[in-house]
């Protein structure tokens, strides 16, 4: 595999993750301003990106302070299970036997939740902190996936750009529509992110044990074929077994 290729697989890996993160902060975003204000809305995303950017400016040298073996190994392990459980999710999801998560039904909750608050003279207060725990909570996430994806192979900067696209990409089309981003296939998008994300742990925690990779880099897609076409037939075994139990308690 080409450099270029190994760009692209981190960038999209990056974009990917980031882009779910991120539309599940703006649906809570856009309720705390629609329901209360929009000061309210940004003083709570400031906050919390600067909590954020402390934090990786904490982190981050420390990250050039361990061996790059062993960093490929912790943070592909950490990769590998962060992947799984999305992949989990996402199948689960896929065959029918938990419901896909509804940006417009999270955002009617968290509208009445905030409404139910108005008259509390902390209104503005609990605005701004529902709207930091939103940004925190996934930006931790998107830290992470960045981290994640870049370190292993030293192009964290380029798994930046991913993400920051993502984050660009969801702020313009949710000034553009003003309304919860429900219509962006955001189990599918999981179900790829879990994929690669899971690759990419498998091929690192290799490389921090010493693994010669056949092809190098190339052996990622092998590695992702597996995962895609194993969690494929487990998505319709599920369903075949989900639909089997439905028919069995109907009869």
């Amino acid at each position: 595999m080409t450099a270029i290729t190994s760009i692209t697989s981190i960038v999209t890996a990056s974009f990917l993750g980031s882009f779910v993160e991120i539309v599940e902060a703006f649906t809570i975003i856009l309720a705390v301003g629609v329901t209360q204000s929009w000061r309210a809305a940004f003083t709570g995303i400031a906050a919390a990106l600067v909590f954020l950017a402390v934090l990786v400016m904490l982190l981050g040298p420390l990250l050039y302070l361990i061996p790059l073996e062993l960093m490929q190994f912790v943070i592909g392990t950490l990769l590998l299970l962060f992947g799984l459980r999305w992949l989990r999710k996402a199948i689960l999801r896929a065959s029918g036997i938990i419901p896909l998560r509804d940006e417009e039904k999270a955002y009617a909750a968290e509208t009445e939740m905030l409404l139910r608050r108005a008259a509390d003279r902390r209104a503005d207060f609990l605005a701004e902190v529902a709207a930091f725990k939103a940004v925190l909570l996934e930006g931790v996430e998107v830290v992470f996936i960045v981290v994640a994806a870049g370190a292993g192979q030293g192009m964290i900067g380029y798994a930046s750009i991913g993400a920051l696209a993502a984050c660009l990409l969801v702020l313009a089309i949710g000034i553009t529509v003003h309304k919860p981003l429900a219509r962006i296939p955001e189990n599918g998008l999981k179900f790829a992110v879990g994929l690669l994300l899971a690759s990419f742990g498998i091929f690192w925690v290799g490389e921090g044990l010493g693994a010669n990779w056949p092809g190098g880099d190339l052996s990622l897609l092998p590695i992702l074929a597996i995962f895609t076409i194993v969690s494929l037939i487990a998505v319709r075994s599920l369903q075949s077994n989900f639909q089997a139990g439905t028919e069995k308690d109907f009869r």
